[in-house]
């Protein structure tokens, strides 16, 4: 969508707002039929405070991000804006993160076991 694109534009080289983490993302964007209102999901990645404080940026920036819509969108209604915090791409990083410390723990209990299982020898022995 049109919209998300120019936001990710505005917000990767528009804002000058030293609180907006420069690993900021927007996610997905809905906005209503009648071009009223605009939810931009946003992902951070950083810290808790890097996330407040991007939050608070945001918020007070958004009189300027929805007058730099208005002008290189043409619609016509520019809606107001809310952003809400998408925790999915970090929630996705740490689940993999978590899923390759259990296949190394495995990996490392197979070969426990199997070098065990070799120095021992065989049943048959």
């Amino acid at each position: 969508m049109e919209v998300q694109r120019e936001l990710s534009e505005i917000l990767g080289r528009g804002l000058k707002d030293p609180r907006i983490h420069p690993m900021t993302s927007v996610v997905a964007v809905e906005v209503t039929p009648d071009l009223k209102y605009c939810k931009a999901y946003i992902s951070v990645l950083g810290d808790e405070e890097a996330v407040r404080e991007t939050l608070a940026g945001l918020k007070s920036g958004v009189g300027y991000i929805r007058r730099e819509l208005a002008r290189r969108v043409n619609l016509r209604n520019t809606p107001e804006l809310t952003f809400i915090l998408d925790q999915s791409i970090e929630y996705g990083v740490n689940m993999s993160h978590l899923i390759d410390e259990v296949t190394k723990d495995l990996k490392r209990d197979g070969e426990d076991e199997g070098e065990e299982g070799f120095l021992e020898g065989s049943p048959e022995d």
